[in-house]
C-alpha cells in the first residue's frame, strides 16, 4: 500500500466522459485528513500511519484520547484509521493529506459498512426462491422450505442459507477508477458504487490487485 485517505461519502451523481459517454459516479470527501501517529517496527513491531479525519468538540472526545492527540500536537479528530503504508518516512506528524493524494486514472479498493437491513428472510438475504402458491402450500411460500434430511445426518449443515441479520458489515470494492479529482474541495468522483449510506465513512487505498 502506497497511499490510503479516509473520507465521507457524499452521494452518486453521473458525469461526462471525454466521448460523451454517461458515467455514473460515487463523490466522496477526501480528507484533509492529519497524521495523528507513526508506528514503526521497534516501537510498535509494524510500520504504519495513523490518520484522523472529522473535526469534533473536544466534549465529545475522552479522555484517554485526548491525551492521544495532545502528546502528537494534533487537532481533536473524529475517526481515526491506520493504514500500512510501504514508505511510511514519506509523511510526518501533524502532515495534512488531502484528496490530490490520489489523481485521475488511479485504481483505489474502497472498504466501509454495508447498509443495515435489520432480520431478513431467505429469498431476501441468500435469493432463494418462493414456494409454488398452489396445490396447498399454504401461508408458507416465502419461508426457507427443508434444511435437511431427518434421520441421516440428524441436523443442519453449518452454512445453511436461512433468515437473519442482513447487512452492517465491512465490506471493500475492489479495482474502482478514480475519475475526477477536486483538490480544492477535497472532493473525489469514483466510478461506480461504494459501500455504504451517504454520509458513510469510508477508507480509500491504492488497489491491492491491479
Amino acid at each position: 500500500m502506497t497511499k490510503g485517505l479516509i473520507a465521507k461519502k457524499i452521494g452518486m451523481t453521473q458525469i461526462f466522459d471525454e466521448n460523451g459517454k454517461v458515467v455514473p459516479v460515487t463523490v466522496v470527501e477526501a480528507g484533509p485528513c492529519v497524521v495523528v501517529q507513526k508506528k514503526t517496527v521497534e516501537n510498535d513491531g509494524y510500520d504504519a500511519v495513523q490518520l484522523g479525519f472529522g473535526d469534533v468538540s473536544p466534549k465529545a472526545v475522552n479522555k484517554p484520547r485526548q491525551g492521544h492527540f495532545k502528546k502528537n500536537d494534533v487537532a481533536f479528530k473524529r475517526f481515526l484509521k491506520e493504514f500500512r503504508l510501504d514508505d511510511t518516512g514519506a509523511v510526518n506528524v501533524g502532515d495534512i493529506l488531502k484528496a490530490d493524494v490520489f489523481a485521475a486514472g488511479d485504481v483505489i479498493d474502497v472498504k466501509g459498512t454495508s447498509k443495515g437491513k435489520g432480520f431478513q428472510g431467505a429469498i431476501k438475504r441468500h435469493n432463494q426462491h418462493r414456494l409454488k402458491e398452489t396445490h396447498g402450500s399454504g401461508p408458507v411460500t416465502r419461508q426457507a422450505g427443508s434444511m435437511g434430511a431427518c434421520s441421516s445426518p440428524s441436523r443442519i449443515f453449518k452454512g445453511k442459507g436461512m433468515a437473519g441479520h442482513m447487512g452492517a458489515e465491512t465490506v471493500t470494492v475492489q479495482n474502482l477508477v478514480v475519475v475526477k479529482v477536486d483538490a480544492e474541495n477535497n472532493l473525489i468522483a469514483i466510478k461506480g458504487a461504494v459501500p455504504g449510506p451517504k454520509g458513510g465513512v469510508v477508507c480509500i487505498t491504492d488497489a491491492v490487485k491491479a
